[in-house]
């Protein structure tokens, strides 16, 4: 009687532990079943409608250098600088199209730096040379050629101008692409160097505008061309530096395993996982941390809610984020860990 009721109860207990260990597994198979099929088509939209927006800010990047350009500047014979200096003295000078020089010196200039900057970036530059000197041979077929906007305001002609460019410069290079020429070598220097990319860009331009004064003649148009060099390089680092601000993320919830898978695999952002203890409840939690561009925020917050809408959540900016998937490291001298080694030996001896 007594070995019948330890039988009964030891297959009542393990049929118990059955059930909750099957209970268990069919719960997270469900849960992670349900992320996946979450996760899969938000994923491919995530990457798709990112692409299709930095396509979509370069194409107005584009058209708005075009408008500059071409009606703000051309007619005053105000120099800018890089591909499109050249193509306007070039334009002065012998009466060819801007847009016909500026598309063959680019195309030029883009075979090498398809091997520094790769297909990635040069394929969004390509599409906004394009886009550029189809926008700029529209506008010069839909305007009347004696059209002057500004025409007695040559200075304000040449801020607005310079505005119009800055903006298409900074747009360009925040969405992966650029308009060509000088923006190329400013991003290939950018990429191993700690330099201001409007200051690049600077440096890069200040010869060709020198230079036009072989074609015009005249050296208030050269001082022209300065000034609006100084307001492209202002706007320029203006929008890039506003563009590539990051956030940080401190995120506490029961289902931290979904968000961090979320995070992971559909914003495409790298979490980590941090134990805590809640001060007034004394229970173990884990508390989220992830970094972000400023851009991604919304999506996250998306995501966040989506899962647990009861989620705490912190969000802070960050002044400088450097490494894998954010701004790469880089300085102006290279340090020798041997020789510093060397010579705190021969201080400490």
């Amino acid at each position: 009687m007594w070995v019948a009721a330890c039988l009964l109860v030891h297959s009542f207990t393990d049929s118990k532990l059955k059930t909750c260990e099957t209970s268990v597994i069919d719960i997270y198979l469900k849960t992670h079943l349900k992320i996946q099929h979450f996760m899969h088509p938000r994923r491919n939209n995530g990457k798709f409608l990112r692409q299709l927006r930095d396509y979509g800010i370069i194409t107005f990047a584009m058209i708005l250098g075009a408008v500059g350009l071409n009606l703000f500047l051309l007619p005053h014979q105000i120099t800018t600088g890089g591909i499109i200096g050249v193509a306007s003295i070039v334009y002065w000078g012998t009466g060819i199209p801007v847009q016909e020089t500026f598309f063959a010196l680019n195309a030029l200039l883009l075979i090498v730096a398809l091997k520094v900057l790769g297909w990635h970036f040069c394929a969004k530059t390509i599409y906004g040379v394009v886009i550029f000197t189809l926008a700029s041979t529209m506008i010069q077929n839909c305007m009347p050629p004696d059209q002057h906007f500004l025409a007695d305001q040559k200075f304000m002609a040449c801020m607005v101008g310079g505005v119009f460019l800055g903006t298409s410069v900074g747009l360009g290079l925040s969405a992966g692409g650029s308009t060509g020429g000088s923006d190329v070598i400013a991003a290939m220097v950018h990429k191993y160097r700690d330099m201001s990319l409007g200051h690049t860009i600077l440096f890069c331009d200040l010869t060709i505008i020198t230079s036009s004064y072989v074609v015009l003649q005249d050296w208030e148009k050269v001082l022209y061309g300065y000034v609006l060099l100084f307001v492209m390089s202002f706007v320029v680092d203006h929008i890039v530096n506003s563009l590539r601000q990051s956030v940080q993320f401190f995120i506490i919830s029961d289902k931290y395993q979904e968000i961090g898978e979320a995070i992971n695999q559909i914003a495409d952002r790298g979490c980590s996982m941090l134990n805590g203890n809640g001060f007034y409840t004394k229970k173990d939690i884990k508390v989220i941390f992830c970094i972000a561009k400023k851009s991604e925020s919304a999506f996250i917050f998306e995501l966040i809610d989506e899962i647990d809408p009861q989620a705490f959540v912190a969000q802070s900016a960050v002044v400088g984020v450097y490494g894998r998937g954010f701004d790469r490291v880089k300085t102006r001298h290279k340090i020798n860990i041997n020789e510093l080694r060397e010579k705190l030996s021969q201080n400490n001896a």
